[in-house]
Parts: C-alpha cells; structure tokens; sequence
C-alpha cells in the first residue's frame, strides 16, 4: 500500500474513533509523529503497516473504505480544542456510529487515563507553563541533604519526560559536584520523549565528562535494578553500550542522533490489556558515557545482572494518575522505588494538589470535579502500610505547607490579561487546566462543542490575574549506615 493510502486510512480510523492522530501514533507503534512524518512524505516498513492495521482493527473501530484522492485526502478533524501552536482545531463532523470500546479498567479499579500521552496538550503545556522550572529547582535543593558515597553520586529519574527536569537537575549537580563522577538512571516508555531527552545530554557530556547515563523502559519496579522480573522479558532484553568518542558537544550529537535506527527498532510498546497503559514490547538498557573516560567509569558502568540500586536520589515528579487510589500508588509506583534508596538516599516525590486557578477552570465546567482527593499524608500512610518491616529504615517527610507546597504559572504577555484575552491564550490556559486535572478525551469532546469552556476559562484569568498551579512535594529518606 502506498504511504498516500495508509496515511488516509489512518485519518478515517482517527475521525472516527475520535483519537488524535499523534496519540494514535503513540499507542499504535510508540511513535508520536507517525502521521506528521508521513504528511511529509515519508514510508512505513511492510512490517509496520501491519502493526498499525493490527492496532486499528484491535481497537474496535475499522476504517473507512479507501476512495480515490481528493480535495479533503489527508484532511482530519480532531475532537480537541487547539492545534499544537495554540489556534482553534477544526471541529469534527458528527462521527460514524463505530464500536469504540471503553478504556480498560486499571489495576486500581478505575478508568484508566494516561493523560501524557496526547502529545499536543502534553508540548502546550510544557511550552507555556513553568512547572519544568520550577520541579528542577525543587529538587535541586535536596542535593544539598545527601552525602554522596564511592564511587559516584547516583540518582534515579522516575519519569524523564522531555529530558527538560533532568538535565535542569544535571547542571545543579555539576555546579555543586564538579569534579564527582555522576551515575544516572533514566525511567521512560515513551520514544518520543526518549528522543527529545538525547537531543539535551550533549553539553551534559561536554560540561561533565564523567558522567554515565542510562535510559530504560523497564517498569517501576524493575527499572531501578535494570533488571526484568519475568524470565521471558530477562531473556529478551536488549542491552546496548555507547562509549561516545570525540570532546565537543557537536561529536556527541551526532552519535547520539546516529541512535535514532536503534530507538526506532527497539523502543517499542503496546497497550496493556489489563492497565490499558502503555508497556515495553521489548525491555530495553541504553548506557552512554564518553569514551575517554572509559577507565575512570569502569566501575560505574552497569553490567547485566550485576547492578545495585543504591541511589543517592530519586525523582518522582508525577509519576501516577492523580485519581488513583493511594493503595495503587503506594504499591505500584513509590513502594518499589523507596527501596531502591541507598544510605542517606533521598526520594523526592511531586504531585498536582489543586486549589488553584486551574482547577476553578475545570470545576466551572464540570462541577464538583476533584481529581487530587490523595494528598501526600494519605500517600505517605499507605507506603508506610505497604513496605511493612522495610520502612522501619525509612523516614516520611510531608513537612509542613508552606515548605511542601509551590506554584507554577502560565507564561503570559505583560499586560496581556489586562484587556481583552487573546484567543491563543485561552485556549493555552484551557489546555493547561484540562491537561492536569486529567480530563479524558471522551469528555472533552461534548464540551467544546459551544464555546461556554472558553468563557469559563476567561473568567477564572481575569478574576486572578493569570493562572498557576499548586503542587505539593514530600521526601522519603533512608538513615546513613
């Protein structure tokens, strides 16, 4: 089938399902900008083309029947409000009546939402808020209560993302440690964030030649240990070593661009049956340092079956769904990474709270609406509940409000939100509310169908002067030996 066609098919099947086509690509291959790609001329592998047909008619919903080209060949219409540079999105015709099954139930006994997986709220709102920001600078503060041991500083990252926290934090590190050698492990299933992360690590090489990082797609409670738990996924695990040759920032580039073949073919998922989550096809290991620093890394560089999580510090910026019970959150996702903190570790977990402006915005169009009903006392009991003997080693910091809890903004014009409020703006504050309180597409698409969203949306900025965010943090830490 030519790219033309399977581009066309693509669009009816997202028209019709109601999906946006970078999630589709997400979900069907793990690859945001499939479709982007192919509007630009690009081709898919036979083997691909598969995939996505496989995908397509799993998912409950087949494509229209292929006409020939014509004036509308290519067009979509999506049900979501703004386009990814912030302009009103074309509003879809009344779907076909298709078969769209409900989202899987999640182990935690509710609908499961990955909200970061719509890569155009999730781009929006990393471009115009400061959470980035403001979550690097947070956890920068904690390098100072860690004593680093022999032979490295160590940190854990629970959910790279764009690489834009990370990296924020590397410079922190080097800045106070500029001699020490780092050891850094990277959590993420998602390519495109995985890519966008590399595009970030070259002047991270440059500036601190004595650096190893690892990126994963292992689970929670593996990706630590870099080590799967099931026998089969053990025994398929690809396991790939960069030693990056040359000393300048575009050398590094360069080979860490020639990595992209490697992603492409390796870094793939599927949904879960079961979570309705997004999971590694294949368990993946990446490790990169600098080839010139080989003998100094050598004890640091992570050999299969041989790794010891014994980390400094972990991230965990948003790791779970904020409507998740605190049980699914203790067990899943901060049970297992509390036991990977080594003596005088430190974890630092950071979640949404709402009571903000953004939230005002969501309960005036859903009333009532309160995705944040776990604050960190309830989280912080559950783990404790959960690692039984083992946190008998630990101490749970949820600190007082006013060192727990920060805010973040909206990027916004001065002056800007004094008269009347731009479009683009709106539509930017819109996305970003929806986009942290979670709200799923289903729901989205019957409220944009008048423009009450927007005028609830201008309400809340003009009452306030702009629109943040809260968030609270809470630490968990292991005593010295």
């Amino acid at each position: 089938m030519a790219p033309e066609d399977v581009l066309r098919e693509i669009s009816d099947f997202c028209r019709d399902a109601q999906l946006a086509e970078s999630t589709f690509g997400r979900l069907a291959v793990n690859d945001g900008k499939l479709v982007s790609r192919l509007r630009e001329g690009g081709s898919v592998t036979l083997k691909t083309a598969a995939r996505l047909r496989t995908f397509m008619e799993g998912y409950g919903a087949r494509p229209a029947a292929i006409e020939p080209p014509g004036p509308s060949s290519g067009a979509r219409s999506l049900p979501v409000a703004m386009d990814s540079n912030g302009h009103a999105a074309p509003r879809s015709p009344a779907p076909k009546a298709v078969a769209v099954p409900a989202a899987p139930a999640g182990e935690d006994g509710q609908t499961n939402f990955r909200f970061f997986d719509n890569r155009q709220k999730y781009l929006m709102f990393v471009n115009t808020c400061s959470e980035k920001w403001v979550v690097a600078n947070r956890v920068s503060m904690e390098l100072g209560n860690i004593s680093p041991r022999p032979p490295a500083l160590r940190l854990f990252d629970a959910g790279v993302g764009d690489g834009t926290v990370l990296t924020r934090v590397m410079r922190a590190m080097h800045h106070r440690h500029p001699t020490m050698p780092f050891y850094i492990v990277g959590k993420e299933i998602s390519l495109e964030d995985v890519r966008l992360t590399l595009e970030k690590f070259p002047d991270r090489f440059y500036e601190h030649p004595s650096t190893v990082v690892v990126l994963t797609n292992l689970y929670y409670s593996e990706a630590p240990w870099l080590t799967p738990k099931s026998t089969a996924a053990a025994q398929g695990l690809i396991w790939k070593e960069v030693a990056l040759s040359g000393n300048s920032s575009h050398e590094f580039e360069e080979q860490l661009t020639e990595l992209q073949a490697f992603l492409s073919e390796n870094w793939t998922a599927k949904v879960s049956a079961k979570t309705g989550n997004p999971i590694y096809e294949r368990p993946v290991v990446l490790t990169l340092y600098r080839e010139d620093h080989r003998f100094l890394l050598d004890p640091i560089v992570p050999k299969p079956g041989r790794v010891t999580a014994d980390y400094d510090l972990v991230i965990a910026s948003q790791p779970y769904r904020a409507r998740s019970s605190a049980e699914f959150k203790a067990s899943k996702v901060i049970g297992p990474l509390a036991r990977a903190i080594g003596p005088g570790g430190r974890l630092i977990g950071i979640h949404s709270m709402g009571a903000d402006p953004g939230l005002e915005i969501v309960q005036k169009v859903w009333p009532g609406e309160n995705p944040f009903a776990v604050d960190r006392h309830a989280l912080l009991k559950a783990v404790k509940a959960h690692l039984g003997s083992f946190g008998r080693n630990l101490t749970f910091n949820a600190y007082s409000d006013v060192r727990s809890t920060f805010r973040y903004d909206m990027h916004t014009l001065p002056g800007e939100l004094a008269g009347a409020i731009g479009t683009s703006t709106l539509f930017a504050a819109w996305n970003a509310a929806i986009y942290v309180a979670q709200i799923e597409d289903q729901r989205l698409s019957e409220v944009v169908k008048n423009d009450r969203y927007l005028e609830a949306t201008q309400e809340v900025l003009q009452q306030h002067g702009g629109l943040w965010f809260n968030d609270e943090t809470y630490v968990i830490s292991r005593r010295p030996l």
